[in-house]
């Protein structure tokens, strides 16, 4: 037996002409408006998502740094991003 999804409404939006032109110019083809929206929807929930998960990380890990008293320095962190910098072409040359 198919589970039915109830669906619901997005209330209407009023916007200015330029700004819905702008949307109509972006559409790809065969893409509704209606479409575009609701991808853009969808894109920015995932966006908050991801960010309020990065912010709940950070805190997290704030929280065990002052638990434990185990600290990375900047200076560490740093050498660390410029190791993998330097690494990163030769990766993209092997591929």
């Amino acid at each position: 037996m198919k589970s039915v999804t109830k669906t619901s409404t997005i209330p209407p939006l009023r916007v200015s002409e330029s700004v819905r032109a702008a949307a109509e110019d972006a559409l790809m083809e065969g893409e509704t408006l209606s479409g575009f929206v609701l991808e853009a929807i969808q894109f920015n929930i995932q966006r908050r998502t991801m960010q309020q998960e990065f912010v709940a990380r950070g805190l997290a890990a704030r929280d065990e740094a002052c638990r434990t008293g185990k600290y990375i320095s900047a200076d560490e962190v740093l050498s660390g991003l410029d190791k993998t910098l330097a690494r990163s072409p030769k990766a993209v040359a092997r591929k």
